[in-house]
């Protein structure tokens, strides 16, 4: 018997990309700080961009706490804020 919680939570499930790695959601609305910290990475000190094919990157950097509709697939990458370090 196939335990029917489980089968809607996999059905459910929006799986997305963040710098390479692959992540997931059961939300359908995230903000570009959610995103941030659920892959680990700190949102005081970078920001987000979304990359749609064949278009220009959407950046985040404005506006981090925007509601972003989940669809599977999606990419998004992460950019310090300010200048880089010089080594």
């Amino acid at each position: 018997m196939t335990n029917q919680t489980d089968h809607n939570e996999h059905e459910h499930s929006i799986h997305y990309i963040v710098d390479d790695e692959p992540e997931s959601t059961l939300k359908t609305v995230l903000t570009p700080i959610e995103i941030m910290s659920d892959a680990g990475i700190d949102p005081k000190t970078n920001y987000l961009e979304q990359l749609i094919h064949g278009d220009k990157p959407v950046s985040y950097k404005d506006n981090p706490e925007e509601k972003i509709e989940m669809k599977n697939g999606m990419r998004f990458i992460t950019k310090p804020i300010g200048p880089m370090p010089v080594s």
